[in-house]
């Protein structure tokens, strides 16, 4: 057995192969409820001792998740350090992901990473592995011309949209190229990456994993966009719905389960969908409306869930609680190329740990049940309209908090101190939204009434 004076110089070894080769400092990370990291950085030096919990942080508040108490106990920040990463921005820097330990010692409520690994345990206890890939949508605007919004490079109102457009692609390359040059460097596994639907939206397609490397690998790809698009003049937005005319930014959710030997278990030997992902689904979709508050998990999310844009075209963002059999319309898409489920109205604001631990949850419940999610849809539901059959996604965020806080999954698989502060933030987000009167409201009122 490996005792901490063992493991101290391993990492005094490790700290001084990281030195030779450069790097000056180091940082845990510990990820925000809004997905955002944080953490302290130390000189390379101290390597050992961050890796043994050195780092000590009064967290709650923080990203607006919890009251500030300034008498509780501190949280210390533990990295994993098999998830060392050098920054493909600046060498300097060794980039460590770390889960927060209440007083030091008990797993924080409001850690999503180990809300995520909790989930997870419960998974392998039941011999099943869940893997993860997203395809993750932002905008990038001109950081001079804020608040107007200004795409970094424009697709030269290429109608009726610049989505797949080569020429769009290729004028935006002196920041794509940067992109794919530090993805490359940092192991995120770039499949393909092209111009979206919105002027000056992209969407990148990266290698998928077991769930926890991809929600690590999300989070350090949020913050190397963010970097990129600093060297190129711009700013990059994960807001779901920028703009009224603007498509959306979403973050498809590509889950699937496999045995412990690696043994895919959504498709069987001829390819066909298994008992058991149809049970998966029907568990998402029965847990459809607390799951949009971790999957949309703003004011400004459920702009998007709607099934046209203001110009009357298709939004392709799902509004109904349905599955069909490759059917983009639906929230929960079972594709004709992978072995994975694909949820379709998770959006780039979602923090994917805590969106990966319920989806998981919540799928997981659908196969202990023997759940059945009926029969595929194959309309194109951004035609339906209220009182058909289905259930609508929740069209508010007070609508999905709700939904959240009366959910029995929820209070059983989530921290009751994560729940409640979650709770909380929201409420409150939906009261200052609520609060202010809108120019659509003077327009309409001001005079008329």
């Amino acid at each position: 057995m490996e005792t901490l004076k063992d493991v101290r110089g391993e990492d005094e070894d490790l700290a001084g192969r990281l030195a030779a080769e450069g790097v000056e400092l180091a940082v845990g990370a510990w990820i925000d409820v809004l997905g955002r990291p944080r953490g302290k950085m130390v000189p390379i030096s101290h390597l050992a001792s961050l890796l043994a919990g050195s780092e000590r942080y009064t967290p709650r508040g923080m990203g607006g998740l919890g009251p500030m108490n300034p008498s509780e106990p501190e949280c210390v920040a533990v990295p994993d350090p098999d998830t060392l990463r050098i920054l493909p921005w600046d060498h300097r820097i060794a980039f460590f992901n770390a889960n927060l330990l209440y007083g030091g010692t008990a797993p924080f409520d409001n850690c999503p990473r180990t809300i995520l690994q909790g989930v997870r345990a419960r998974a392998a206890d039941l011999g099943m592995r869940f893997n993860l890939g997203v395809e993750l949508e932002f905008y990038v605007f001109q950081e001079a011309s804020l608040p107007a919004l200004v795409p970094l490079a424009r697709s030269c109102a290429i109608a009726p949209t610049p989505a797949y457009d080569l020429e769009a692609t290729l004028d935006s390359l002196p920041f794509l190229k940067t992109v794919v040059r530090y993805m490359d460097e940092a192991g995120l596994g770039l499949f393909s990456f092209d111009h979206e639907g919105g002027d000056g939206q992209y969407e990148l397609d990266f290698q998928h994993a077991d769930v926890l490397t991809t929600c690590d690998n999300v989070t350090f790809l949020r913050l190397l966009l963010r970097q990129v698009a600093k060297e190129h003049g711009g700013v990059v937005s994960f807001m779901p719905k920028p703009a009224s005319t603007m498509w959306g930014s979403g973050a498809h959710m590509n889950m699937s389960l496999e045995d412990l030997d690696g043994n895919n278990l959504f498709r069987d030997e001829g390819g066909a969908w298994t008992p058991a992902a149809r049970s998966f689904t029907a568990g998402l979709l029965d847990h459809a409306a607390a799951l949009s508050a971790l999957t949309c998990p703003t004011v400004n999310s459920y702009k998007r869930l709607v099934p046209r844009l203001a110009d009357g075209s298709v939004s392709w963002a799902p509004v109904w609680a349905t599955w069909g059999d490759n059917n983009r319309s639906c929230m929960v898409r079972l594709p004709h190329n992978r072995p994975a489920l694909e949820n379709r109205s998770v959006d780039a604001a979602a923090n994917m740990y805590l969106a990966a631990a319920f989806s998981l949850a919540a799928g997981l419940e659908g196969i202990e049940k023997g759940l059945d999610p009926g029969e595929p849809v194959t309309d194109a539901t951004h035609l339906w309209s209220e009182g058909m059959a289905g259930r609508r996604l929740p069209t508010t965020l007070m609508e999905a908090i709700a939904a959240f806080e009366a959910d029995e999954l929820v209070r059983r698989v989530l921290p009751a101190g994560f729940v409640r502060d979650y709770g909380q933030m929201k409420r409150d987000e939906w009261s200052d939204y609520h609060a202010l009167v809108s120019d659509w409201e003077r327009d309409r009122y001001l005079t008329d009434l």
